[in-house]
């Protein structure tokens, strides 16, 4: 696990609000339905960053637990979530926070579950968790595929010696997401019915958005000065000579399990 790329995102918890997408609202009823939940039942998140996931969960109904280990991000997710009674926030990363056991309906992690130490994540969730209860974990994946800018997008971080690495959005290897959701639950104790769900949809950012984004992506953090500005104004100047905006078409990708 690199604590450097895990506990980044707090140096630009403001920009992180600002230019993060939140996620489908269909996502959220897919969570709820699946899990047979309903207003009053409690839900815990795993790495709530500025709130953007917590708030769809709080919007029906459900009493929300939200974990967040840097104390930048929960101070932005108090000041959203200010007008939810019905959310709680405590800095704290999910490895040491203790549940008093088979508490929740719902454990839910948005863009945050690969951050959490694979050894400990599905044993705390199933602790939490009351049985027949559902974890869900998902992210938001730009899907480069079907990006009208893929190609000059690859050129500008090749050119910017960013090309095929951890920081380059275009590597496979690079993308957030899970590529063997139903054999991991299969190596889990104590979930069954696993399911991948995929939502489809788009976004328009113009050049300042879009490079305000990379902003905040992890590996771009922990880049030196020198690199991220090379890097950004490779970018800014792709999407310039497009006309200055361009749409970014994304996968959101649910995984589903239920505690046994």
């Amino acid at each position: 696990m690199d604590d450097r790329r895990r506990l980044s995102f707090g140096s630009v918890a403001e920009l992180y609000d600002r230019s993060r997408p939140s996620y489908p609202e269909a996502l959220a009823d897919d969570v709820v339905e699946f899990a047979g939940a309903g207003p009053g039942d409690r839900a815990l998140e795993v790495g709530a960053g500025t709130g953007k996931a917590t708030v769809l969960f709080a919007e029906r109904g459900l009493n929300v637990a939200a974990l967040e280990p840097s104390a930048d991000m929960a101070a932005v997710a108090r000041r959203n979530l200010t007008a939810y009674g019905n959310v709680t926030i405590e800095e704290t990363e999910f490895e040491r926070w203790r549940p008093d056991g088979g508490e929740f309906r719902i454990v839910f992690s948005g863009q945050a579950w690969h951050w959490v130490a694979p050894e400990v994540r599905y044993v705390r969730a199933r602790e939490a968790l009351v049985t027949g209860g559902a974890l869900a974990v998902f992210w938001n994946i730009p899907d480069w595929d079907a990006c009208e800018l893929r190609e000059e997008m690859r050129t500008a971080y090749r050119r910017s010696g960013e090309g095929d690495g951890t920081g380059d959005p275009l590597n496979p290897g690079a993308q957030p997401g899970h590529d063997d959701w139903p054999g991991d639950i299969a190596a889990a104790s104590g979930f069954d019915g696993a399911e991948v769900r995929l939502f489809r949809w788009s976004s328009t950012y113009t050049t300042q958005e879009y490079v305000d984004l990379l902003g905040t992506q992890s590996a771009n953090l922990v880049m030196t000065g020198a690199q991220r500005e090379r890097l950004e104004a490779d970018i800014a100047s792709v999407i310039d000579t497009a006309g200055g905006a361009f749409e970014m078409p994304y996968l959101t990708q649910l995984c589903l399990a239920r505690a046994s």
